[in-house]
């Protein structure tokens, strides 16, 4: 599963030809959740308020991106890092 993006301490990760609806996989400490690229809410699993709130900005603010690689993903091939929050 391909590390495209990491920030704070958080880490965005896709699986190749992963199930629909479109989404990405982000780690936190010892939390874990799946994120859709669309809708942008937690699909499964937990995150702090905080860092939800941090992913979420970022995810609206490279959106488009993340829908490239999840097409890139779902043909198996690697995705492109995506640039941290900052």
């Amino acid at each position: 599963m391909p590390t495209i993006s990491s920030f704070y301490g958080i880490f965005i990760r896709m699986y190749f030809n992963d199930h629909e609806p479109a989404h990405f996989h982000v780690g936190y400490a010892e939390y874990k959740a799946t994120i859709s690229i669309c809708e942008l809410q937690i699909m499964s699993g937990e995150l702090p308020r905080r860092v939800l709130e941090l992913v979420k900005v970022w995810a609206e603010i490279h959106q488009q991106a993340l829908t490239r690689n999840w097409e890139l993903c779902q043909n198996k091939s690697l995705p492109e890092s995506i640039p941290p929050l900052t």
